[in-house]
């Protein structure tokens, strides 16, 4: 494991609502992150299917995280839009996220969330999101873990 991801597994840890759930950091490197998400009972609405709160919050920490890695972390989400393009049914969430432009107080990452039935992966939800830099330091965050190669101009 590097020591990027290692970090990244950190600051999902120290996220109560990310323990409760499950989530977890598969991937952290090169300009991309990877979060993966059990599908349970717990997380899905009246009809069977996984909430969609739940997509905008797995879409919400990738966003994030990705520019965090792009930024040199201490980053927060200033906006983000998600678009529902079919219910999210199986056995687990892959979400992917990657930074589109990252300045030194602002960035634009997008994610594609995929939901896992058989094997098989199909896009439920797109998001895009507004990342800032942080004024406020506390807690675990990225800041040490961003390699010099992966911070913008």
């Amino acid at each position: 494991m590097t020591e990027l991801l290692a970090i990244a597994r950190q600051v999902l840890a120290a996220q109560p609502f990310s323990v409760l759930v499950g989530t977890e950091v598969t991937h952290y490197a090169d300009g991309a992150v990877e979060l993966q998400l059990a599908i349970g009972d717990m997380i899905k609405q009246q009809h069977g299917f996984v909430h969609g709160g739940v997509l905008a919050y797995l879409a919400d920490n990738a966003l994030t995280m990705a520019a965090g890695l792009a930024m040199g972390g201490g980053v927060l989400t200033a906006e983000m839009k998600v678009n529902y393009l079919r219910p999210a049914v199986g056995e687990m969430l892959i979400a992917r996220a990657w930074t589109l432009n990252a300045g030194r107080s602002q960035g634009v990452s997008r994610c594609d969330v995929f939901a896992v039935a058989d094997g098989v992966e199909k896009l439920c939800a797109a998001a895009q999101g507004t990342i800032m830099k942080s004024h406020t330091r506390s807690g675990v965050g990225l800041e040490k873990a961003a390699a010099p190669s992966a911070r913008a101009a």
